[in-house]
């Protein structure tokens, strides 16, 4: 039986909540969001708090039932303060630079490269080196953050490459017989 998921859920004075079937939409000072509500699932809004019921006691219902709670809980979260993703650029040269929706990088590549950040999400550079993307939707920040990564994932010798703000790499020692003889 979830324990999270039968608590009910507040939400601030600020942020509108409609239910329309099995679909459902949040409205707050930063933006709105809507998403479809898995099915074995039944949303309850009361005054000020929405309780996540379900309609069976299977185990996807069971499951289901946590997940559609945290997926709401940070679609309030993302209306009303929003989410950001912090990365970091170490390299010889690695730069970043933000024009419009367009991310200008230097990867040591012999092209620059130029991602495209999707509607809804935004992007500022802090010292050509840390990237902050943020935005409305946790996924939509995370999977951006996570491509922007990919274009040149940290390499464990020297360090060299994208990674998270709150990431250790794992740095592994090089060639060791060089220095014998």
């Amino acid at each position: 039986m979830s324990r999270l998921g039968k608590v009910p859920l507040p939400f601030p004075t600020g942020v509108v909540v409609k239910i329309d079937g099995d679909s459902v939409s949040v409205k707050g000072p930063k933006g709105e969001l809507s998403e479809k509500v898995m099915t074995g699932v039944k949303l309850e809004l009361g005054d000020g708090s929405i309780l996540v019921n379900r309609t069976g006691d299977s185990a996807a219902e069971r499951s289901a039932q946590g997940l559609v709670r945290r997926l709401v809980a940070n679609m309030i979260q993302g209306v009303q303060e929003g989410f950001s993703k912090t990365l970091e650029i170490s390299g010889v040269g690695y730069r970043a630079d933000v024009k419009g929706n367009l991310v200008h990088l230097s990867l040591g590549y012999s092209h620059p490269i130029i991602y495209q950040l999707p509607e809804g999400v935004t992007a500022s550079v802090d010292k050509q080196t840390v990237i902050t993307v943020s935005g409305v939707s946790r996924q939509l920040v995370g999977e951006v953050a996570a491509n922007i990564r990919k274009l040149r994932p940290p390499e464990p010798y020297k360090g060299k490459g994208i990674r998270y703000s709150d990431e250790r790499i794992r740095r592994k020692a090089g060639k060791a017989g060089v220095a014998a003889g």
